[in-house]
């Protein structure tokens, strides 16, 4: 088996945690609930609708946190109109068709968000898989989501890579036993360390990246490449 390379969608292949924000403060508001940065970046980014909506407002009905977080969702999409890939990311994408490298996407994000938002930055075409949290049994930060990935892709933990930005994805990539790249659009490159990244970069044109993905696809140790380069 060879190895793969699993992206998260939001803060990693596309800035779109400021419009997610936004559509959870908007919906929360009425409840009361505040949602200052650093409480989204760490009771929201990356968790699925039903674990926010249990930590927050764990009284409502079950039909009415359904119809709650589907609200959510319709009102990011009406926001999520303009959209531009994460820095350097199609060249790296291009770098990675040249090696013969297979690539999808594993990500909490509703199917509908992640068609709108792959459609946006014109790349719907380009990802091998794209494995959605909520139609498993378990989301992240389960490793199912990212097991899922590696078993559609016949790819093996231990050749291959997750690039995540979130607490929530990151531990799901490392339990399913992948090494993780940190983004760190929305926590710092120390939080990031911190929970077990291998490396972590501010975009896709780091110049360490290359050199530390071509040695964990050929089976060698990526922590090494990263000290090195």
């Amino acid at each position: 088996m060879s190895g793969a390379l699993l992206f998260d969608l939001d803060g990693t292949l596309v800035d779109a945690d400021h419009l997610h924000h936004e559509a959870w403060s908007r919906t929360l508001a009425p409840f009361g609930v505040e949602i200052g940065v650093a409480r989204y970046r760490s009771e929201i980014m990356g968790f699925p609708n039903d674990m926010i909506l249990g930590r927050l407002v764990p009284d409502l009905p079950r039909e009415r946190t359904l119809a709650l977080a589907g609200e959510k969702e319709v009102l990011f999409r009406a926001l999520a109109t303009e959209l531009e890939p994460a820095t350097g990311l199609v060249a790296f994408l291009d770098w990675l068709d040249a090696r013969g490298a297979r690539y999808g996407v594993v990500t909490n994000a509703p199917r509908a968000n992640a068609e709108q938002e792959l459609a946006g930055i014109g790349l719907a075409d380009r990802f091998e898989v794209v494995v959605i949290g909520d139609e498993l049994a378990h989301p992240k930060p389960h490793p199912l989501p990212y097991l899922t990935g590696l078993e559609r892709l016949g790819a093996v933990a231990g050749r291959s890579l997750a690039f995540e930005d979130s607490l929530s994805g990151l531990r799901s990539a490392r339990a399913a036993g992948l090494a993780v790249v940190g983004l760190t659009t929305g926590l710092s490159a120390e939080r990031l360390l911190e929970e077990g990244a291998a490396l972590a970069v501010p975009h896709f044109a780091d110049a360490r990246l290359k050199a530390f993905v071509a040695e964990r696809l050929d089976g060698r140790d990526a922590s090494a490449a990263a000290a090195q380069a």
